[in-house]
């Protein structure tokens, strides 16, 4: 076998162009990337006569392949004929292409701002961003961020620079990703600003919001509102236990008194306010009704906001970490028809307290609107509690109550325990069944 001839004796080893890396100046490059040397081109076109030989000669039968010197020169003259005409201009783009493309990507990339990664950092929660690690964890992914923003960068230019020429041999060279899709379903044909321009006007002409007329009427609400209660227990503790019967009507009492002062002193300063022409400056005919809608429900708001303040206080004192403000409650353990019991019974307590909430959403639901008052009508403000709120309040009232009953129930459990046998006939059996025993003398003593 070491007699027969073989591709790899015939010929040199294939020789692959050297990289193409240049620190010459932009000029020399310009000259490099249009003018090749000869030497460059011999190199290609010695690789394409030996792949092109090699494929043949692996493709020969075995008895033909001992004798493949004599169709090498006509082989020769084929592929020179084929490969010198053709490909070689296909190859020139492609190394043309790649040249010019690194000669693209040597050149420095514009850096980011750093103003543009503060900017992203203020959008993180502070609480995501304390602690050495979550610190190490930022700069990971500042470090991110500017690899992928230099990379797109290098994108950008290199597609603005050069087009790509139509060579499938080079999309196999190419390791880059093809560019994101835009977001499939979505409409982004239309800008945002006609829209915000749309609203805006829409707002103006509606909601009255930036009317000066609105501001006061908020200053009015601010004043009367800021430290007032409708009803007030806080100090309920320094005046000593309370019964129920009592506590309704303090509550009641206290209700009725905060709704007379709010009508006398907070409406009547609006009232006031909208008696006036200039209350209503810089408004067409057609926008009355929507402005005194608005100020409807800025009343109610301010209502709302009161009743709610006011039960969220009253619920605070029955806060259970918090036992200083807790109202005390006066309870009697009665006897009657050989039972013992609370009275007022544990239900009626809870009833009692409860009451106070109902109460409270009871006030202020009969205050006028502005323009019922202009025109005689009998609509009034919404300044009824929600649901929830009053749902919330009287599911942390009963868990409270629940609780602070457990010592009192304790207690009567205690006194059942210990007097119960007087009052439930057991003592009376004993007694009767001691007599007919007729004892003497000492067991009587």
């Amino acid at each position: 076998t070491s007699n027969k001839r073989t591709l790899r004796t015939l010929f040199r080893p294939a020789a692959l162009p050297p990289p193409v890396i240049s620190e010459t100046t932009p000029s020399q490059k310009k000259l490099l990337a249009y003018h090749r040397g000869k030497e460059q081109q011999e190199m290609i076109n010695q690789l394409l006569i030996d792949r092109a030989l090699e494929v043949y000669y692996n493709n020969m039968d075995e008895t033909d392949k001992t004798d493949a010197a004599s169709p090498i020169t006509e082989l020769l003259s084929a592929v020179r004929k084929y490969f010198f005409i053709k490909p070689l201009k296909v190859l020139s783009f492609q190394a043309d292409y790649l040249f010019l493309k690194n000669c693209v990507r040597s050149n420095p990339v514009v850096p980011i701002r750093q103003q543009w990664l503060r900017s992203m950092l203020t959008m993180v929660p502070q609480s995501l961003m304390e602690g050495r690690d979550r610190e190490l964890l930022t700069e990971d992914l500042l470090k991110e961020i500017v690899r992928d923003y230099e990379k797109s960068m290098e994108r950008c230019v290199l597609r603005r620079a050069l087009i790509k020429p139509a060579i499938k041999e080079l999309d196999k060279l190419e390791e880059e990703a093809p560019l994101p899709l835009l977001p499939l379903g979505l409409d982004f044909s239309s800008t945002w600003h006609n829209s915000y321009i749309k609203a805006k006007t829409r707002i103006i002409s509606t909601l009255h919001i930036l009317h000066p007329t609105m501001k006061t009427l908020l200053d009015f609400g601010y004043t009367a509102f800021f430290n007032f209660l409708v009803v007030d227990f806080s100090s309920s503790r320094l005046k000593g236990p309370v019964d129920c019967k009592s506590l309704k009507t303090d509550a009641s009492l206290s209700c009725s008194k905060a709704e007379d002062e709010i009508m006398s002193t907070w409406y009547q300063r609006v009232i006031g306010l909208f008696s006036q022409s200039e209350a209503l400056d810089g408004l067409k005919l057609d926008q009355l009704e929507s402005f005194y809608n608005c100020v409807a429900v800025l009343m109610s708001n301010q209502l709302k906001e009161l009743l709610q303040r006011t039960t969220e206080g009253f619920v605070k004192l029955f806060d259970p970490e918090d036992r200083s403000r807790l109202p005390l409650f006066k309870m009697d353990l009665t006897f009657d028809e050989n039972r013992m019991e609370f009275y007022p019974s544990l239900q009626d307590l809870e009833e009692a307290i409860l009451f106070v909430v109902d109460c409270i959403g009871q006030t202020l639901q009969n205050v006028q609107t502005i323009r019922a008052w202009l025109t005689g009508g009998t609509a009034t403000v919404d300044a009824e509690l929600p649901a929830h709120i009053v749902q919330w309040a009287k599911s942390i009232l009963k868990k409270a109550i629940g609780d602070n009953l457990e010592g009192p129930k304790e207690h009567f459990k205690g006194y059942v325990k210990s007097y119960g046998w007087l009052v439930d006939g057991t003592a009376e059996e004993r007694i009767n069944r001691f007599v007919a025993e007729q004892p003497s003398f000492d067991e009587y003593t």
